[in-house]
């Protein structure tokens, strides 16, 4: 107390010795703050979407485990303990199944709780749930999944990849995405682009429509829309999981992007023209999606 009474600056200021100017404690926290995010992103570029493109024997062992364990995990949460009422599996069943292996497929879902992947997939078949050749690559926020080394190579071994959010739609994450649409593989996306707290009508981020509209094979597109999984896993203090809360999951027709594809290219459309072409029109379907869900989840 004495000490901030004769050195009232040595608490309100400190030295940016970077800079050579006196500025207040919080914004040089902020500024270190940006170095660390600078020097993130740049370590999660240098080492692990390498390493998520050439996976070992062990580390395919070990991402069969993780898959098993999560797996089992939110079937339990999702199917056992609380209340879960799916529409249209068929559809996903179907597009898992029967697809040909060149025709990648990506699903897209509103973004409500941090428990949403895994959880939506917890109704999954177990055919499928347990198989992590068959499983979707998800694209993570590289701020809140790879905090550190450990939580890095739990997502990693999860198939998940770490996008920055604000970079853009040129960033790595996506230039991997498009390599694996390219081998036939599964995406899914939250193209709200993070956790949709209050459930509003957000403009959907148009990493999407890059992904799309760069895929060498037109994909297979699925809507995805679901609602309770914030009760499962509220998004406030202390972040627990619950019990006997209502969860509707509801599947739409695949969206065929034929068409459209066609139209833009014939209306020699520039990349951004077609890009949100592509974004908006899956926002009309996730839209249209959500009003027929809430009236199914009012029925649980």
């Amino acid at each position: 107390m004495a000490s901030e009474a004769l050195f009232p600056s040595r608490e309100r200021h400190v030295r940016d010795e970077c800079y050579g100017s006196i500025v207040s404690r919080d914004a040089l926290h902020e500024k270190w703050c940006e170095v660390g995010r600078k020097m993130a992103d740049q370590n999660y570029e240098r080492w692990i979407i390498p390493k998520l493109r050439t996976p070992t024997r062990l580390w395919n062992i070990a991402s069969s485990i993780t898959f098993a364990a999560v797996g089992i995990f939110s079937k339990i949460l999702i199917e056992w303990l609380n209340k879960a009422l799916v529409y249209n599996k068929h559809i996903i069943t179907r597009a898992l199944d029967e697809r040909p292996k060149n025709v990648p497929l990506i699903t897209v879902s509103n973004h409500h709780s941090c428990f949403d992947d895994p959880g939506i997939w917890a109704t999954l078949d177990l055919r499928h749930l347990l198989n992590r050749r068959k499983m979707r690559w998800s694209l993570a926020a590289h701020d809140i999944c790879f905090t550190n080394v450990w939580h890095s190579y739990f997502f990693m071994l999860g198939k998940c990849i770490p996008i920055i959010r604000g970079h853009g739609v040129y960033q790595e994450a996506i230039d991997f995405c498009i390599e694996k649409l390219t081998s036939g593989d599964w995406i899914h996306v939250f193209p709200e682009g993070k956790v949709n707290m209050f459930k509003d009508n957000m403009r959907l981020k148009w990493g999407i429509g890059r992904l799309i509209l760069e895929s060498p094979v037109t994909p297979l597109v699925i809507p995805i829309c679901h609602l309770g999984m914030d009760q499962v896993l509220p998004n406030e203090p202390p972040y627990m999981f619950k019990t006997r809360k209502k969860v509707t999951m509801n599947y739409g027709e695949p969206i065929d992007f034929s068409e459209l594809l066609k139209n833009l290219k014939e209306a020699k459309a520039t990349e951004v023209e077609a890009r949100k072409a592509i974004t908006d029109h899956i926002q009309e379907e996730l839209l249209r999606l959500k009003t027929a869900t809430e009236k199914l989840h009012e029925k649980l």
